[in-house]
């Protein structure tokens, strides 16, 4: 029986055990016009007769976009691919190719705006002329600025995805706390770290929090409640390490969104707390001003260990007023 003959018997009983060694197989072959055409012969019939062949369509979808050479890699990030994946098909494709090599085999579709992200956040230098023609989906530079950090980037393989939170530095103290400073009214902020962590809360178990009051770091983090803290300050790039890195990923149970909108999410939450939003996206002296004016520090209520977690506090002492964040998900 002919290979695309035996893929269509497959196909017509459902065979998914089937399909995944023929994806297998095809890979090992570096037949990627035949992991494409299982692609989209097993979509098609999901289509149009309701086989629930959709994990096979994303196994061949993930693999072209991780392992096939650049102008086939480049087939399925058409923006419509990857919606069942473990992560953005943006993000898997930035692993193992350069933005140079991609580029020639992409539409001026948003998703391609998001692998030149992915792959500056990776190290390499992207040419602003090759972006002119993207759509404006993320409105802030794909270069790293001055100011940012190294964010933590993930690895993608056939047993997954894992993203290590950056490193911790400093050791905490104990402190007891007691809610006394002025709450202040912080919508933007408060909305900020919302959307950061919107995969934890809608798609996962996860809750946040956060707070703005006239006071200091840990008047801030009393106001959430709590009474009995350990605390350190850290530097600013673990702050914003730490952020890009909750932006990035799914939590427990929720899907990835990748690096690139965990870095425009922390660009969004700094512009909350600057005030940054009127004028967007801030230039480098307007972030490196407010970066001057804050201090940062990680705590936690004495929890275990385990989970997701994005417990932070910062303090504007040039204003007068800190911020408290407490977004986890331990599911």
């Amino acid at each position: 029986m002919a290979d695309d003959e035996r893929l269509d018997a497959l196909i017509h009983s459902v065979d998914l055990d089937g399909l995944v060694r023929m994806i297998d197989d095809r890979c090992s072959d570096r037949d990627w016009a035949g992991v494409l055409r299982l692609r989209d012969r097993c979509a098609a019939a999901t289509r149009e007769t309701g086989r629930q062949l959709w994990p096979a369509a994303t196994l061949a979808e993930y693999r072209l976009a991780l392992l096939a050479p650049p102008e086939w890699a480049a087939t399925v990030l058409d923006g419509e691919a990857g919606r069942f994946t473990i992560g953005p098909l943006s993000e898997v494709a930035a692993q193992h190719h350069t933005w140079a090599d991609l580029r020639p085999h992409l539409d001026a579709v948003p998703i391609s705006l998001f692998v030149a992200h992915e792959r500056a956040i990776r190290g390499e230098s992207i040419d602003p002329s090759s972006l002119t023609a993207l759509p404006p989906v993320l409105d802030i530079p794909a270069a790293l600025q001055s100011w940012e950090p190294a964010y933590t980037v993930a690895t993608y393989s056939d047993a997954g995805v894992e993203h290590e939170m950056p490193a911790s530095s400093g050791v905490p103290a104990d402190t007891e706390v007691m809610s006394s400073a002025e709450v202040v009214d912080d919508e933007a902020t408060e909305l900020a770290l919302r959307q950061l962590v919107e995969t934890w809360t809608a798609s996962s178990t996860g809750r946040a929090e956060s707070v703005c009051v006239e006071g200091s770091a840990v008047d801030a983090v009393a106001a959430l409640g709590l009474h009995s803290i350990r605390i350190v300050e850290i530097p600013a790039g673990e702050a914003l390490a730490t952020l890009a890195w909750a932006g990035a990923s799914g939590g427990a149970h929720g899907r990835r969104r990748g690096a690139a909108m965990g870095r425009f999410s922390t660009w969004w939450l700094l512009g909350a707390i600057g005030d940054l939003h009127d004028d967007w996206p801030p230039t480098v002296d307007e972030v490196e001003t407010l970066l001057d004016e804050l201090t940062w520090y990680r705590w936690d209520a004495h929890e275990p260990d385990g989970g997701w977690r994005v417990q932070l506090a910062v303090e504007n002492t040039t204003e007068g007023v800190a911020w408290a964040f407490n977004a986890r998900d331990d599911a």
